[in-house]
């Protein structure tokens, strides 16, 4: 088919939107329907080759064999007319097949500063901002708004127009590894930022100009049993000990009300409730009585990635994430989330065991009708039928914006959370002689004279990070910090012993909460960040910008008292050493 060729009904942008949905779902055979139940992982780069690092198929391959169109691309352009062209060589490709069902693109959050280079190179050219914490630790819907609206702009001028995201589990159990990317611990906090974030990503009704959000994770993923994440075996049980079902559910339930299209549910398996102990993704109480009877959510449902095939991720074998229904072989697995509720599979390829079923009679063509409309019709409202490429310039011209980048860099800034300041030792006098541990010399360098030693300086500079426990079983499991709040022993020492010999700052990223065992007290000043950079954070100790972010969850006093606690109830440490919404200013 040619660009702007009209020769059946559903390419005809002046019918209602229905109308076009019945006349294309008419049209599709069965291979069309399945292919559109997959949700899976595509490679930047040439769309005729396979990513065998990530046992990935070429592009090619995967719209054409398994007429599959959703995928969420996996790597970034150096800059934004390269991305654009990406995308529009593989619009081009999908326009030439079948149907010429346009590719919906998705992404995991790209705008978040970080010196993780996974994460660096995810972001790419875009601008940069605090982690999503740091919007929490800002508390204003209007200026996550702002940032949504900006990230959307940059998404739309390089065609990804699924977010994958934004995450609103709450952080009640404070060891649990995925904190970062939450808005933190207070659900009435959260249910006011989810608001402001989907109106920024939609640019006002869902259309032409809008980033569709997929949130997750259904029902809410903070109360895993000991912090533990269950992408892993060791982590699968997700537990309510103070029946808190109901809060978790409040910033969802806000989702919804905003408009939200998407969701993700969880791979969590609860234990103790009154929902079947499976997975969420397999959960019909939680799927279909609770999400669309009892919510009314009327959209799309997404599993998270792979729940139904066993894999190896960087060299370890990675078991499906079928908790709860591990003893069901892969067809079974697909009939029971079929049956739950859910409309795509994430990150499955397996579109031929999707057709045999449907060959044997074992899943209806009915029941994937429900789902396929759902999915065009998506599409449609995108316009993504009517206006599949963009505009490789405007690309280059939008993305990574010189003013873009001066609000995402002030936002990280102001984002910070000033726990102590001690004879208001903050902001510093430019030209001091700092001992810095963790920044960049460079970066330092406008600011101060960089000294080799504690004993030769006015001030040190310590840039640290939350503690965790080395956990590598393998895998991608080194990247999941868990286990202990606490510093080393031998650590505290050393930071303690700076302090003693010269006026000390702190600075800790706060990828989850940390205990900070009174280097509060040694220390002259303690800040929190949540994704800044060098330039952001030095900009606020020498008093260019002060800091505005206060505290998005307690921090508890020990270990022994996140023991105590209820994993699934908010501010439930006992005397924590400051409290969710602690933050000085200067």
């Amino acid at each position: 088919m040619t660009d702007n060729e009209v020769r059946f009904p559903y390419q005809d942008a002046s019918l209602d939107i229905e109308q076009r949905v019945d006349d294309l779902l008419s049209r599709m055979d069965a291979a069309d329907k399945v292919g559109m139940l997959f949700h899976t992982m595509v490679s930047f780069g040439d769309p005729a080759e396979s990513n065998p690092t990530f046992g990935i198929p070429s592009a090619h391959s995967m719209i054409r064999k398994r007429r599959m169109n959703h995928f969420n691309l996996l790597g970034s352009a150096p800059d934004g007319r390269e991305f654009a062209a990406w995308s529009n060589a593989l619009q081009r490709f999908a326009r030439e097949d079948g149907l010429g069902i346009p590719i919906t693109l998705s992404t995991d959050p790209r705008h978040a500063f970080s010196d993780n280079p996974l994460t660096s190179i995810l972001a790419g050219p875009f601008s940069q901002w605090p982690e999503t914490l740091g919007f929490a630790a800002l508390a204003s819907p209007e200026r996550l708004e702002r940032f949504g609206d900006i990230a959307r702009q940059e998404y739309l001028a390089v065609g990804l127009r699924v977010a994958l995201h934004p995450q609103i589990d709450l952080a009640t159990e404070p060891r649990w590894s995925r904190i970062n990317g939450t808005f933190g611990e207070s659900a009435d906090l959260t249910s006011d930022l989810v608001v402001g974030y989907i109106r920024g990503f939609m640019g006002g009704q869902l259309g032409y100009e809008s980033v569709s959000t997929m949130v997750k994770h259904f029902p809410g993923g903070g109360p895993q049993l000991d912090g533990e994440d269950p992408h892993f075996e060791w982590g699968k049980e997700q537990v309510y000990p103070g029946g808190a079902q109901e809060y978790h559910l409040k910033p969802f339930i806000a989702a919804i009300g905003a408009g939200a299209t998407q969701m993700m549910p969880y791979y969590g398996q609860p234990v103790g409730t009154d929902w079947e102990e499976v997975g969420f993704g397999f959960n019909k109480d939680v799927l279909t009585t609770l999400l669309r009877d009892r919510l009314g959510f009327e959209g799309i449902v997404c599993t998270d990635w792979g729940l139904l095939t066993d894999a190896e991720i960087m060299g370890t074998p990675m078991p499906a994430r079928a908790w709860g229904v591990e003893h069901l072989t892969r067809p079974e697995r697909m009939v029971k989330a079929l049956d739950a509720g859910i409309d795509q599979f994430g990150g499955e390829l397996c579109t031929d065991e999707l057709l045999g079923l449907l060959a044997a009679g074992t899943v209806g063509e009915d029941r994937l009708d429900v789902s396929v409309r759902r999915l065009l019709r998506e599409k449609f409202r995108l316009g993504l039928f009517d206006a599949p490429y963009v505009d490789e310039e405007h690309a280059a011209a939008v993305v990574g914006r010189a003013d873009f980048v001066q609000e995402g860099l002030d936002a990280q800034s102001d984002s910070l959370t000033l726990l102590t300041n001690t004879d208001a030792i903050l902001p510093l006098s430019r030209g001091v002689k700092v001992y810095a541990e963790g920044v960049a010399a460079e970066a330092l360098a406008g600011y101060a004279t960089a000294v080799s030693t504690p004993e030769e300086a006015d001030v040190a500079i310590l840039r640290i990070k939350a503690p965790f426990e080395d956990r590598d079983r393998g895998g991608f499991s080194a990247m999941f910090h868990s286990g202990s709040l606490e510093f080393p022993a031998e650590e505290h020492a050393r930071l303690t012993t700076i302090a003693a010999a010269v006026p000390t700052v702190i600075d800790v990223y706060l990828d989850r909460p940390a205990v900070l065992g009174g280097l509060e007290e040694s220390a002259r000043a303690v800040l929190a960040d949540y994704g800044a950079s060098d330039a952001a954070v030095l900009r606020v100790l020498f008093g260019e910008r002060g800091p505005q972010g206060s505290l998005p969850f307690d921090l508890p006093r020990s270990d022994a008292a996140v023991v105590a606690s209820r994993s699934d109830v908010a501010f439930d440490t006992e005397n924590p050493t400051f409290r969710f919404g602690h933050g000085l200013r200067y």
